[in-house]
């Protein structure tokens, strides 16, 4: 066993998994920092048709990410995934054989239709045991972290020596890499982690949109994301306009995230410290308006443009890194992979508005009125905030369950109810499983003895 708890199978799962999923959201990112600056060759070139094309990906990942993790579950992950990462480097190519902007549009609408984030995750879930199951999701969540960082660096430079078409292609190429990690590397699961844990059950859906504390969630996280794409519509423009040239533009965009990263630090330690999440996420929610806020009133001033940046990404750093995990927390017991196809449909929906919103904007009134809608948008989201609750520090089980019939059933999740430091046990026969919300009381090994089996 390895010492941070994994087994080596487990870490082949979570580092191959999180290399594919890295390596797919580089190619989806990389684009946002050049486009606006090196696309103007291209026939129809707008700041309109410039958010379009950014976000683009998102309307159809948002269309398909919850059909996409079903069929993974009907017809398995790992073709589920391949079948995704093919249609992604097709996209790639198309954009970068594209002459117009519209041609680019189409790309990443495709693009987006290789939609494998239920199936990766759920991939990761049938292939790790409930209690590392976290810890997986964590590597693969901090690889996403790296690969947005990464692009803001890539980016900037494939488009400098390669041009435009050029970084299609090698987004192409790393859709295929990740075919080839997938097919070599990643283990092929002997069975399924159950559907509450991992895909989304359409009944379910409109459940998770009516909770008042997901809601705000998924309405932050649909924030988040419009105002990053919209803010990246503007930037990069904004930038050149206040001195610094296109091809230094990821002299700012890498230390300033890392630099972003650094600065989160001590929003983390003085959440867990004070245990008050919803007061640290106000704070985060401020320091993004106090960088839009500057954004929009010294976009002249290249001084100002950097800090801005580097406020504005500890800020998103945060909240980024937050949301997922008080999904985990707020969602009902065994809805896990409900909650999450919403957060993730929520997600990839504002990156689409955020394009178009900001392409707009821009058009319209230019890069400080789309700091402004974006300033707007956050305070909306800090008055949200106000009705929410600060989560109860527990922590979710799933077991496996021998039942017989639904009396059986009953049976079993009345045993656990009682058991010390159970908040909440739900059985469901269908899924022979078991799921437990628990504070720090629990003694996992009596829950197992209850149900008769040895995970």
């Amino acid at each position: 066993m390895a010492s941070n708890g994994l087994s080596k199978t487990e870490q082949k799962v979570a580092y191959s998994l999180a290399s594919v999923f890295g390596l797919r959201m580089m190619g989806l990112f990389m684009i946002m920092p050049v486009f606006a600056l090196y696309g103007q060759h291209l026939e129809g070139f707008s700041p309109l048709w410039v958010g379009i094309a950014i976000g683009a990906y998102g309307l159809t990942q948002a269309l398909l990410q919850i059909p996409m993790g079903i069929l993974s579950d009907k017809y398995g992950r790992k073709p589920i995934i391949m079948i995704g990462l093919f249609i992604f480097a097709l996209g790639s190519l198309v954009a970068g054989y594209a002459d117009s902007i519209y041609g680019v549009v189409a790309g990443r609408a495709l693009q987006g239709m290789g939609a494998i984030a239920a199936a990766v995750l759920a991939l990761a879930a049938d292939l790790t045991r409930d209690e590392q199951r976290t810890k997986v999701m964590a590597i693969i969540g901090m690889c996403i972290g790296f690969s947005f960082a990464l692009s803001l660096l890539v980016g900037p430079i494939a488009a400098q020596n390669f041009g435009l078409s050029g970084l299609f292609f090698i987004t192409a190429g790393l859709a295929v890499f990740g075919m080839f990690i997938v097919k070599a590397l990643v283990p092929n699961p002997i069975g399924h982690a159950p559907k509450g844990d991992t895909v989304a059950i359409p009944a379910k859906l409109k459940r998770m949109l009516m909770d008042p504390q997901l809601f705000r969630l998924d309405a932050g996280i649909f924030i988040l994301h419009l105002v990053l794409t919209a803010v990246f519509v503007a930037l990069p423009l904004d930038l050149v306009d206040a001195g610094l040239v296109k091809e230094k533009h990821w002299v700012l965009y890498f230390p300033a995230f890392i630099a972003a990263f650094i600065l989160m630090v001590p929003l983390i330690i003085v959440g867990v410290k004070k245990k008050n999440t919803k007061a640290t996420f106000q704070i985060a929610l401020i320091i993004m308006m106090v960088a839009l806020a500057a954004m929009a009133l010294f976009a002249q001033s290249l001084t100002v443009l950097c800090i801005a940046v580097v406020l504005f990404f500890t800020g998103f750093n945060y909240l980024e890194a937050s949301l997922p995990s008080l999904i985990a927390k707020f969602c009902p017991i065994g809805d896990k992979g409900s909650a999450m196809g919403v957060y993730s449909t929520s997600q990839f929906l504002g990156a689409f508005c955020g394009g178009l919103l900001g392409g707009g904007a821009y058009q319209l009134v230019g890069a400080t009125g789309v700091f402004a809608v974006a300033f707007l948008l956050m305070l909306a989201w800090f008055g949200l905030t106000f009705g929410m609750e600060n989560p109860v520090l527990l922590k979710s089980y799933t077991l496996d369950a021998e039942l017989s019939d639904k009396e059986n059933a009953k049976q079993v999740a009345s045993q656990l109810s009682e058991l010390e430091g159970v908040v909440e046990a739900i059985v469901v026969l269908e899924e022979s499983v078991a799921y437990l919300k628990v504070d720090e009381h629990f003694d996992l090994s009596q829950a197992r003895a209850v149900l008769g089996s040895v995970n």
